[in-house]
This record gives structure tokens, C-alpha cells and sequence, in this order.
């Protein structure tokens, strides 16, 4: 639900009269409603937030260009994905409601259609066997995400389509490339089988039920605003490349320690804790050693990842009993007495996949397929946007010398 406040909060916090707050209002840069049978009215925080980041834009400009790279004004339009009242919306529609009962699938055609019913392709690549199983083999060797990046050149030159930026091509791409990366990040031929069945099979071939657990961190992580790899993946797109080179970019951006090696430090975090008993000394040891505590604290869910809550929740369900889930719940509760921080989505897929017992990789496979789904989302948007992304970088060094 949208945040509101009243006519005098939304003076104070923009420093002005009421009377300068309601000229705001009529010149439709803040909106207002009645709140309830009153005939006061409230307005709606966003607006006040976003005038104020104006009126300091205009203050300083040059800083708030630089600022707006890092955690300042939004700097392009997605209909995507937003965090508002610290919980995750796609296409405004609430994440975790999502995750009760969808499939990556269907939250992919939300993303790319706007319609959660639209079916994704339903026609397969050719790709050669023995092609396939070379390239499955050196990605082996690898590390997780440059292991999947080697497949999408071997599937772009297999789609004569490839270059077609039509949103119904586009599409089709995206479908191609979700399922071909679910394969590789098992060593499956690729299929037309849902993505979570597919990682399932290889990964956990003995517990079927293990599928929900899999939708559910693939529905979760699909997109979460305009993070390094999102952003990477619609400059590519801007430039008009393939949505191969699109993901492969994002991937690229993914594997980042301050990114997609969140996951590698949450599990070694969770390695530290032997048994439930010693989670409370493992998180004073690291904070005596003044050392983070990975895992722990978002800066963009302040009251918490209800993505990490909601997932934590169920597996626990899953498997009441299981020592992981025991080990796991011991080290939340030891950070948050101790810390106050509470966990974020990468230890609780941590977290799942350890209770399902899959390989130390699996929690950075899933991440990148699962964003799969957003990566083509934003190179949709920016395919129909029409312009390559530019920013114009501040000289700071020394001048060109002169007569």
C-alpha cells in the first residue's frame, strides 16, 4: 500500500508552510486524497520525497548526478519491479504471494507480458548432442556462472532469430535461454520440462517435492530493481545487442564478489556454525575479529527480506527436523540478538540448498538462472526504449595543455 503523511509532516519534512505545501498540490507536483469521511487529506510520501530530491538536484546538480549511481534518484523507468513498504512487487504484484503458488515460468511471462496466463515458446532449439556435451564438459571445469556463459554463444548461433529484436522474438529468446541455462547448471539435455523439475531431476531425483522449494527461490530471485547486473544488462541492450549477449552480460556483472558473491560468503558463514549450539560464539568471533557477518542486513529492506522470511518459513516446513533448517534458525536468532540484523534472500537459498543437500554451487546457479527472467525483462523495456544509455562522466583529471 502506498505510505502517506499528513499536511504537516509533508511541510516539515519539505521545509515550507502549509500554504507552499497545498500550491504544491494544485500545481500537481504532490498528490493528496481524503482520508476517510474527514475532510482532511493526506499525501502521498513518494511525491514528497521525490520534490525534495529535486529541489536538492537543483541545489547541487553534479552531485546528485554522481549520487544517482549508487543509491540516489532512479535514473531510468522499469515497470519490472519495486520495493515499497520494505516488500518486492513485480509488476505489482507482491513477490512472496508470487512464490506460494507460481511457477519462474509464469512470473517470466509477467515480467516480459504483463500476463501471468501468456505462455512462454513452446518449441525447443536443436542444438547438436555432441556440441553439447563438449562445452558441458569444459563448463565443468569452471567456476558456476563462467560455466553457463559458455553455453549461450553455442545457442545464439543455433537460433536464426537471434538478432530479431521484435518483442515476440525477444521472447521466444528468452524462453530459449532460461531453459537452456537450467540444463547446463545440472547437465541435462535441455527440454522443454519446467525450469524447477529440470534442476530437480538432477539435483534432488529422490525428493520430488523438492520442486516447490526450487520454484520458490527461482520466483524470488528474478529481479530486484536496477542492481549491477540489471543495469550492465540494459546497457547492452541499449547498444542493440542479442538478448544472448544481454544475458551473457548480466552474468558477467553476476559474478562480482560485492554481487553474486554474496552467496559464497553467506555459505562460509554457515560452514563456521558446527552445530546450533555454537552459532552465538561463531557471530561474536567474527565481530570480535572485526569482520562482517555476511548474509545479514539489506540496505534496501531495513526491517528485513521478506523474501528471506518467507522462504526460511518454508523450509522449515519442509523439513521440521532436519539439522540444516535446526543449524540455520541457530544463526538467525544469533544475529539478530546480537546484531539486530535479520537475513537476506542469500543465506536463506543457502540455507534451502543445503537442507536439500544439493552441490556448494547450486545457490549461485540458481541465482543466475532465475535472473534470466529479469535480465530479458529490462532488455524488453530497453529494446522498446530506443536509445543507448550514455551517461557523461565528470572530467577530473589534468587538462589539456595550452599555448
Amino acid at each position: 500500500m502506498p505510505e502517506y503523511l499528513s499536511a504537516h509532516d509533508a511541510a516539515a519534512e519539505l521545509g515550507v508552510s502549509l500554504a507552499t505545501l497545498y500550491a504544491y498540490v494544485s500545481r500537481g507536483l504532490v498528490r493528496s486524497e481524503r482520508e476517510g469521511a474527514a475532510r482532511r487529506r493526506r499525501y502521498l510520501a513518494e511525491d514528497v520525497w521525490m520534490l525534495n530530491e529535486r529541489k536538492r538536484a537543483r541545489r547541487d546538480p553534479a552531485r546528485t548526478a554522481r549520487d544517482a549511481l549508487h543509491w540516489g534518484m532512479p535514473v531510468l523507468e522499469s515497470r519490472l519491479s519495486v520495493i515499497h513498504g520494505g516488500r518486492l512487487f513485480y509488476a505489482g504484484i507482491d513477490a512472496v504471494e508470487l512464490a506460494r503458488s507460481r511457477r519462474v515460468e509464469e512470473v517470466a511471462a509477467l515480467l516480459w507480458t504483463g500476463d501471468l496466463s501468456a505462455p512462454l515458446s513452446a518449441d525447443a532449439l536443436r542444438i547438436d548432442a555432441a556440441r553439447w556435451r563438449t562445452i558441458a564438459a569444459l563448463a565443468q571445469r569452471l567456476p558456476a556462472l563462467e560455466g553457463l556463459q559458455l553455453f549461450l554463444p553455442l545457442v545464439s548461433a543455433h537460433d536464426p532469430f537471434a538478432y530479431d529484436l521484435r518483442p515476440a522474438a525477444v521472447y521466444r529468446a528468452g524462453a530459449h535461454i532460461l531453459r537452456v541455462l537450467a540444463a547446463a547448471a545440472v547437465g541435462a539435455q535441455p527440454s522443454l520440462q519446467p525450469v524447477a523439475r529440470v534442476l530437480q531431476r538432477r539435483w534432488a531425483p529422490r525428493d520430488p517435492e523438492a520442486v516447490r522449494l526450487l520454484d520458490a527461490a527461482l520466483v524470488l530471485y528474478a529481479d530486484n530493481g536496477l542492481n549491477p547486473s540489471s543495469f550492465t544488462a540494459r546497457c547492452v541492450a541499449s547498444a542493440g545487442s542479442t538478448p544472448y549477449a544481454v544475458v551473457a552480460a548480466g552474468l558477467a556483472a553476476l559474478q562480482g564478489v560485492k554481487h553474486g558473491g554474496a552467496c559464497e560468503r553467506a555459505a562460509g558463514l554457515l560452514d563456521e556454525v558446527r552445530d546450533p549450539h555454537s552459532a552465538q560464539a561463531t557471530v561474536a568471533a567474527r565481530l570480535r575479529r572485526g569482520e562482517a557477518v555476511p548474509g545479514f542486513g539489506h540496505p534496501l529492506y531495513p526491517d528485513g527480506d521478506p523474501r528471506a522470511a518467507f522462504l526460511l518459513e518454508l523450509i522449515a516446513s519442509y523439513r521440521p527436523k532436519s539439522a540444516e533448517v535446526a543449524r540455520a534458525r541457530a544463526l538467525v536468532e544469533a544475529v539478530r540478538d546480537t546484531m539486530g540484523e535479520r537475513p537476506t534472500i542469500d543465506f536463506a537459498v543457502v540455507a534451502l540448498c543445503r537442507t536439500l543437500a544439493l552441490p556448494p554451487s547450486a545457490p549461485l546457479l540458481l541465482l543466475g538462472v532465475a535472473r534470466v527472467v529479469g535480465w530479458i525483462g529490462h532488455g524488453l523495456e530497453q529494446y522498446q526504449e530506443g536509445r543507448a544509455i550514455r551517461p557523461r562522466a565528470r572530467y577530473a583529471g589534468a587538462l589539456p595543455a595550452t599555448e
